[in-house]
């Protein structure tokens, strides 16, 4: 038995003091943004309530699916870094970049750096140094749960807000796919960008074509991701059957509009004769007492990948 909770897009404020300098690129229009309708939305308070929700649930693990940034300001990475410790500690909290974390290009030692430890592979795997932007995927493995990382995150022009994952990395992911199923474990991919459903043109996930031929040629347990600050629920054809796609709501909306206040979900994983149960629990930040509740429960079943170890 596992909880894994899964949040995404914090977009952790205030942000810091900006130069002039920092400015005079595609920044300016997030920190135009930001003063005029986002710091608004995106608020502390609602931070610290779901903070102080998790510290009562208790999960064994925490997935963070991007977006502790908001334009990429050199001060927001020690900001994220400290909000991060304030979560959790890493063996216990798995992260993958956003978008808003490559808003513009930045040096590695003072921007992902400073993360690096949440976002470090298992020492036994080969980027478990973790030293630079393209040491992606990474693999954790947590008492019969298999946490792979993607990195979907780059620096794109003023007005886009999309991601790829390129060939590399997916070549990897199909490798850990196939080598996790053949170790029993249940396999969760955490990305940033949705792979499936509705999405504007200019901020999809460029090669989600690419993505779910890798999905469909060796299967996964579950996907989770963030980024249009949506709670929504997709399949993708996997190996073994349907793969379930989760996104999720920002973590810090204080108020519903167009998008909905402050949700995560807790998945409660369990082996099953079949392969696993999955008890599903959304929890949602209710703006009139401060606090999150529980709104909605589900259950899923999903086969065990039908591949065999092979021989020593």
């Amino acid at each position: 038995m596992f909880t894994l909770a899964h949040l995404s897009d914090p977009h952790v404020g205030p942000l810091p003091a900006a130069g002039k300098t920092a400015l005079l690129n595609k920044r300016l229009l997030g920190y135009l943004s930001w003063k005029r309708r986002r710091q608004k939305a995106h608020r502390t308070e609602v931070l610290d309530a779901m903070l102080d929700d998790l510290a009562v649930m208790a999960p064994n693990h925490i997935a963070l699916t991007g977006d502790l940034a908001n334009i990429s300001l050199p001060g927001e990475f020690p900001l994220g870094a400290a909000w991060l410790a304030r979560l959790g500690d890493p063996q216990r909290v798995s992260f993958v970049p956003g978008n808003h974390d490559a808003y513009v290009a930045m040096p590695w030692e003072t921007s992902w750096r400073l993360w690096r430890d949440y976002m470090a592979g298992d020492p036994d795997t080969a980027v478990a140094a973790h030293r630079g932007f393209q040491d992606f995927p990474y693999l954790r493995r947590r008492d019969g749960l298999a946490l792979i990382g993607l990195s979907s995150a780059l620096p794109t022009p003023p007005g886009f807000a999309s991601g790829r994952l390129g060939p590399a990395q997916l070549e990897r992911l199909a490798a850990l796919l196939d080598s996790t199923a053949r170790e029993g474990l249940c396999r969760i991919v955490l990305l940033h960008h949705p792979p499936v459903g509705a999405v504007a043109w200019r901020k999809r996930l460029t090669d989600a074509d690419a993505f779910r031929r890798v999905l469909a040629a060796q299967g996964a347990e579950l996907v989770l991701h963030g980024h249009d600050h949506t709670t929504t629920y997709e399949t993708l054809p996997g190996r073994d059957g349907p793969v379930p796609v989760f996104g999720i709501a920002s973590a810090s909306q204080a108020i519903a509009g167009k998008r909905p206040a402050a949700q995560y979900r807790l998945f409660l994983i369990v082996p099953s004769p079949r392969g696993w149960q999955l008890d599903i629990a959304l929890r949602a930040y209710d703006p009139a007492t401060g606090r999150f509740n529980e709104v909605a429960v589900e259950t899923l079943d999903l086969p065990r990948a039908c591949r065999q170890k092979r021989a020593l």
